[in-house]
């Protein structure tokens, strides 16, 4: 490295010289540069001097900006563990230490052409700082959350004890396998579990970086729900493990339950000789040949605390280098099986030593070349074969069909190490694989073993694309409304006569049921064997190839039911033919009669109790503890076993309300169908049976013989079927209806409602969002109380609305609320309710010709004109106390206790002259006029006037003539008066809190408006009513944010627009209109608003923005904001780390003392952006990550859109950026390949793109849809317990992003037998002018939907049908979804599980 390469990374390390010094050191360098130029000639260039030069400025530095100071804070906070630095210095701290870095890798590049004296203090002082400067390392080295390599002063994250307290956990114990002498621990860390795993495994050192941040905040995040540990030496409860060993480990335990085999760490369990014992006892045949995990589902008795962590770590190390094997959740489940018992016996062991599943070829261990890479060059090669989905769905294998094969014992022969000639890891052949086994083989006599020839093939389902499919997946509807119809038509025909022989008519439903039930099963199999049946034999013979031992079972399973129901359908039938043979010969002893009723009536019996007690759990339970093959076997006819799906029961309850939901409708529908469908058509129907043959040009094919039939089927045809679904409707809307007013949806439809019942919104509020947490510090429960813990929320929402450009700065401050922090002694409402109250109420005591108490009766008939006159008392007091002093202060005590006296006695109008409060009132608005600015010596005299101007006119005008008479000779002030002394020197307001009622009260007196205006904004007025709607919803109550389950926000991004560029907004099309133009004709007023925002006049045009680079930078982002784009999105999710900062910073965790609480002020929220402990604790609890697949290339190509994402990182430090990363690499046979590389990065302190972690990956991720892959990728970098899937059209709010922490905890409410494991959402469509896209979450605390979110129709308001689409979406869909969530309980949406995580809906 020379001087050029040393310019180069101090231009990129701060290419605008902003830094303190930097411009001198790129001068002093290019000098330097100057000098080896002018001397090309070879000639020894004398750089001592220059060197000497930047020593020197290395150590002015230093000195300059305190590096020794840092190194002694560093050390003074490490032993105290308190963190009070705030975010502006963090920042400074991180530019210094990013420059001593620049300055030691140049100092380090040109020490070799320095003077050895030199040389040697260069390199001895860089080594010290090196080996000392941890503060330096800590701050430079990449991390995502928490500084793991290295304690970094400038990220509180590590300070929290729990997350020490994890650290420590996962920390190498001396009992551990000793690792070699010559394995180098990355970072300045101890050497801890994972270091253990990679060595024995070969994970990659970036996947070993990326879960054992992800274990420690998992452990960390378990921990805080039980309470923080101690701070001086934190240590993890057991609990808080075991939660994370059964949480993650979940499916595995199961998958081991399933295939009934031993868990990897079962081996000398006590749960294994109690379950011997119990099998000694006779009484128990039921359960002898009962599985292990059955009564024990899991035992880790004998397992350590250690060792748990250890099988946590293995499995999330597999789980995070798994790639496209992530797909086949049960095969992770099989290798972490066979690696969790290599790992058992590593640690048994006193040396560690390497995996011989994990050993190279090469001599290396690598985890992803030996175990993950054989797994996907197959799944590429099937994938290969699918031709992007155009293929048949039996000419290749699929994600699905690949796992699928881990549900079997069977799986097991595969071995381990997996055996590469294996039928599950054999490559397809290129025109083999619809015929998995060889014609020839067979005719050979089958003379090779069979596994050498096949390939493992579809599992367990093979699609047919047939529309027989129309009756096979409904057919139990189908059965029911023939049968139905058929014994409905029977009774109508037989005028509604009920005796033996309609009864014995009505039976002909037995024959009906089994012939149908025959016809689905042998859809089945004809389905099975690819029909038509001529060659149905030959097909059978092709298709056997695609199945598996599994799906021999399927098949079998198939032709048993064949066989069955052909039986049951021929004895049902020959019993009825026999009833019917009795019948017509009128025999009176009915032997096949009684027979035929037994059997119908046994069958029907039999189904009934089955199907009522299998809706009981325990019956479910005790079906599968039972082992016996008698029993197993008919569970197997009934329905086939899998391991997805299987134990998908509700309560009875949950039953109960289902079948009487469709009671109901079935009711409806058939007493409908009879009395006005089918018993009308029952006489034109026999009239038009008994006409005489009437002759048609087609009669010979139709209508010769048949009395009429085809008239008759048209004219039945019509009917019956199609009224279901009407019903259905119908009641849907009703019950959802009731449902939605039982759960106060719509109470709040307009802005007059709020305004209405605004003053209920605190305590709601209260109730519901705030945390318990917050709620302990409220010393007693008052309006006011409330009121001070609601304000700083409102605030920040009316706030965030006011960058979002909705509203102006004037109404920003009329619908601020004030703090209700101080001494005055009621609830201060916003302006917007009280705006022209007071003139009001002035208007009122002008008109007043009554008593004391019928003026503040008619006042108070609106409650905030009461407020408002209030307030204005209390607060002209409270300000006149504050100006002045001496006399003017005696004086206003004088006047204020003259008054209150008054009000006691119930004489006010006779004390005060009303008539002149006008004047009172222009006379006090001149003074606050002129309090609300900047004082100036000018300023000051004119409000001294003034208010010596109010004096006299409350003295002279306004009081009484007895009152004015004794106060105007009032000895002191007259005296004061004369002397020139009276309000001759007022104090300027300077208290925050009388500055705050001085312009509240300037507002408060010459605001005119009415409230009905205010906000203006339709988007803003309907935000307003649906955030303070759900305020009165039941929902769960708020956890503390140190407390809530942690939870990350996943958004995949391909090529979409990310921001407008300002030749996009400002292109015409062949209309001659541009996005711009376009956006400032819809959005009017929010145009307005921006200019106002950025303080430029209503007339500024295009090249006044062209001119300022800032200013055309945020007007890209307002139209961005305004479209379908990715930094639209950005800007809503980033919403929920703001509210989770401002709830944390409310609820003053504290890392040291909880006592600091009570020494500031609780109810603030001034500079909780600033605060390092909300952000620390806001970045514990969410993680936000946009995988933009193909960022790479765009990045290397330049993109723009590159660029835009970048951009992106900057604005938004929380924002994790994941992609794909290609790389060519050259064989050694010089051969090229491709790479492909996982990236997380972010952005650094200058701004620049800064890599965090980077796995390999066994090849290319996309082999099949692509969207599913890029999430794949990219989703072991998501961190917490949940994860919202959000689509990079959709936007979010703040006031709806407060709202999370409930929303999580629906995870733990009880809705059923099983807690829920995904939220559903409900969708909105509007249109009109707003053509864009939002998102918006509503509080259904009665339904399991929390989410309201956009599906956007982007329609223009020229469409009438749009309109009608959009009415129908939100009543009639909605109403839907909220049945289908309750009493029904099915939902229809679905989601994509993660191993360890819980889905929230996008």
């Amino acid at each position: 490295m020379d001087a050029c390469q040393a310019y180069s990374m101090a231009q990129d390390l701060d290419p605008n010289s902003e830094g303190r010094g930097v411009l001198q050191f790129k001068t002093g360098l290019m000098s330097v540069i100057k000098q080896k130029l002018a001397k090309r000639d070879g000639s020894q260039i004398d750089r001592n001097r220059d060197i000497e030069r930047l020593w020197e400025f290395y150590q002015r530095y230093k000195q300059r900006h305190r590096v020794d100071d840092i190194r002694r804070e560093e050390e003074k906070w490490r032993e105290s563990g308190v963190f009070s630095t705030n975010v502006g210095e963090l920042l400074e701290m991180r530019k210094v230490f990013a420059t001593l870095r620049a300055l030691i890798e140049v100092m380090k590049a040109l020490s070799k052409d320095a003077s050895p004296e030199l040389g040697r203090l260069i390199m001895s002082e860089l080594r010290g700082i090196e080996k000392s400067d941890v503060a330096l390392s800590g701050e430079l080295m990449p991390y995502n959350i928490v500084p793991l390599e290295a304690p970094s002063l400038t990220n509180a994250i590590g300070v929290f004890p729990e997350v020490r307290g994890a650290t420590s956990a996962v920390r190498y114990a001396e009992n551990f396998p000793r690792l070699p002498a010559g394995f180098e621990i990355s970072g300045q860390r101890d050497a801890d579990m994972f270091d253990l795993l990679e060595f024995v495994f070969g994970f990659q050192r970036d996947n070993i970086r990326n879960q054992r941040e992800n274990v420690i905040l998992t452990i960390a995040n378990a921990q805080s729900h039980l309470g923080f540990p101690d701070e001086r030496d934190p240590k993890i409860d057991e609990k808080a493990i075991n939660e994370v060993f059964k949480k993650v480990l979940d499916n595995y335990m199961k998958w081991c339950q399933y295939l009934r085999i031993r868990m990897a760490w079962n081996r000398y369990s006590p749960a294994t000789w109690c379950y011997k014992v119990l099998c000694l006892f006779p009484l128990l045949t039921l359960f002898s040949s009962c599985s292990y995990y059955i009564f024990f589902p899991f035992s880790s008795d004998a397992l350590t605390r250690e060792r748990k962590l250890f099988l946590v770590s293995l499995y999330f190390l597999i789980w995070g280098e798994a790639a496209n094997v992530r797909f086949l959740p049960e095969c992770i489940c099989y290798i972490f099986h066979h690696m969790a018992k290599e790992l058992d016996a590593i640690l048994d062991h006193g040396e560690a030593y390497v995996a011989d599943s994990c050993k190279t070829g090469r001599g290396s261990v690598s985890f992803l070349e030996q175990v993950i890479h054989p797994i996907y060059k197959t799944m590429a090669k099937e994938a290969e074969r699918n031709s992007e989905g155009r293929a048949s769905h039996s000419a290749s294998r699929n994600y699905d069909d690949f796992n699928e094969y881990f549900w079997s014992p069977t799986c097991f022969e595969l071995g381990w190490p997996m055996k590469r000639d294996s039928a599950f890891l054999r490559e397809p052949k290129k025109h083999a694989i619809q015929l998995r086994m060889s014609l020839g083989s067979i005719k050979d006599g089958l003379s090779k073993p069979v596994t050498a020839m096949w390939v493992t093939a579809k599992s367990s389902f093979v699609e047919h694309r047939t529309f027989l499919h129309l009756y096979r997946s409904f057919h139990r509807m189908w059965i029911f409304l023939v049968i139905m119809f058929q014994a409905l038509a029977i009774i109508a025909f037989s005028d509604q006569k009920l005796n033996l022989d309609t009864l014995k008519i009505l039976l002909t439903i037995g024959p009906t049921f089994a012939v149908m039930n025959f016809m689905e099963s042998e859809y089945s199999l004809c389905v099975l064997v690819s029909v038509p049946l001529p060659v149905g034999c030959l097909d059978l013979l092709l298709m056997f190839g695609a199945y598996t031992m599994l799906r021999g079972m399927a098949i079998s399973r198939l032709v048993i039911r064949f066989f069955w129901w052909g039986a049951s359908s021929a004895a049902v039938l020959y019993l009825y033919l026999k009833v019917l043979g009795e019948w017509n010969r009128q025999q009176t002893n009915s032997f096949y009669f009684r027979i035929y009723i037994l059997v119908l009536g046994v069958y029907a019996a039999v189904r009934l109790v089955f199907a009522v007690f299998l809706k009981f759990p325990a019956c479910h339970s005790l079906s599968r503890m039972s082992d016996q093959r008698f029993f197993q076997f008919f569970k197997w006819i009934y329905q086939e076993r899998y391991f997805v799906g299987r134990g998908l029961f509700e309560k009875p309850t949950d039953y109960g309300r289902y079948v009487l939901y469709w009671l109901v409708i079935f009711v409806c529908k058939f007493t409908f169908a009879y009395f006005l469908q089918i018993k009308p058509l029952v006489n034109p129907t026999r009239i038009i049976v008994q006409l005489p043959s009437i002759r048609y040009s087609w009669h010979d094919l139709v209508s010769r013989h048949n009395h009429n039939a085809l008239t008759v089927a048209s004219l039945w045809a019509p009917i019956y079927l199609m009224d279901i679904h009407i019903w259905y409707t119908l009641l849907s809307a009703l019950v959802g209806g009731v449902m939605g007013a039982r759960a106060r949806l719509g109470e709040i439809r307009s802005i007059e409602m709020v305004h209405k019942r605004f003053e209920s919104f605190p305590a709601a509020f209260v109730k519901n969002l705030a945390s318990p947490r917050m709620k302990r510090h409220i010393s007693q429960e008052s309006n006011k109380t409330y009121a001070a813990m609601f304000a700083p929320f409102w605030n920040e929402i009316i706030k965030s609305m006011r960058e979002e450009d909705f509203i102006s700065n004037r109404e920003k401050d009329l619908l601020s609320m004030p703090s209700n922090t101080g001494t005055l002694p009621l609830v201060q409402w916003p302006l917007f309710l009280l705006s022209s109250k007071i003139l009001m109420a002035i208007d009122l005591a002008l008109d007043c010709k009554d008593t004391q108490a019928d003026l503040w009766n008619r006042i108070c008939r609106d409650d905030y004109m009461a407020y408002a006159v209030q307030e204005c008392y209390y607060s002209i007091e409270k300000i006149l106390h504050s100006l002045v002093d001496g006399e003017g202060r005696r004086w206003v005590e004088r006047i204020y206790r003259e008054i209150n006296n008054s009000i006691m006695e119930g004489s006010l109008v006779l004390t005060l002259n009303l008539q002149k409060l006008p004047l009172v009132q222009s006379r006090f608005t001149a003074l606050t006029g002129l309090l609300i600015r900047n004082e100036t010596p000018e300023l000051a005299r004119g409000a001294a006037k003034a208010l010596l101007d109010f004096y006299d006119v409350v003295t002279q005008d306004l009081l009484s003539r007895d009152l004015s008479e004794q106060i105007g000779t009032w000895n002191i002030l007259v005296k004061a008066k004369n002397e020139g002394r009276l309000f001759s020197r007022i104090e300027w307001p300077k208290d925050p809190e009388i500055n705050e009622q001085v312009k509240r009260l300037h507002l408060l007196l010459t605001v005119k408006d009415s409230a009905a205006n205010i906000p203006k904004n339709l988007e803003a007025r309907r935000r307003l009513e649906f955030f303070t709607n759900s305020l009165f919803m039941d929902m769960p109550a708020a956890k503390p944010v140190c407390e809530m389950m942690p939870f990350s926000v996943f958004t995949p991004y391909y090529s979409e627009t990310v921001l407008y560029s300002s030749s996009e907004l400002r292109v015409e099309n062949e209309d001659g209109v541009s996005i711009l133009f376009y956006l400032q004709k819809i959005f009017p007023d929010e145009w307005e608003n921006f200019l106002e925002r950025i303080n430029r006049g209503e007339s500024s045009g295009d090249i006044d923005f062209e001119e300022s680079s800032s200013d055309n930078l945020e007007l890209r982002f307002w139209a961005s904001y305004r479209g379908q784009t990715l930094s639209r999105t950005v800007r809503g999710m980033m919403y929920y780390r703001r509210a989770l900062m401002l709830q944390s910073f409310l609820e003053k965790r504290g890392l040291t003392d909880e006592g600091n609480y009570s020494q500031s002020n609780p109810m603030t929220s001034l500079g909780f952006e600033l605060s390092s402990e909300a952000r620390a604790q806001a970045d514990l609890k969410f993680t936000y990550v946009v995988s933009c697949q193909i960022y790479g290339q765009q990045r290397q190509r330049k993109a723009p859109e590159a660029a835009d994402i970048s951009l992106l990182l900057q604005r938004n430090e929380a924002l994790r950026v994941a992609f794909i990363h290609q790389e060519e690499r050259v064989e050694e046979n010089g051969d090229v390949s491709m790479e492909y590389y996982s990236k997380l990065i972010k952005a650094d302190i200058h701004g620049k793109d800064q890599e965090i972690y980077s796995i390999k990956l066994p090849g290319n991720p996309k082999l099949g849809e692509g969207k599913p892959e890029n999430q794949n990728h990219a989703i072991v970098f998501t961190r917490g317990e949940a994860i919202q899937t959000i689509d990079m059209n959709q936007d979010n709010y703040l006031e709806e992003a407060i709202k999370m922490r409930n929303l999580l905890e629906e995870f733990h409410g009880k809705h059923g037998i099983r807690r829920p494991t995904i939220l559903g959402v409900r969708e909105h469509v509007f249109t009109g002018r707003y053509c864009t896209r939002l998102l918006q979450y509503n509080y259904l605390a009665s339904l399991q939907f929390l989410m309201k979110e956009t599906c956007c129709i982007l329609l223009c308001s020229v469409s009438s049908l749009a309109s009608f689409m959009s009415n129908q979406e939100t009543s009639f869909v909605t109403l839907g979804q909220r049945v289908l969530a309750k009493p029904l309980k099915t939902y229809d949406k679905e989601f994509e599980l993660d191993t360890s995580k819980s889905v929230l809906g996008c």
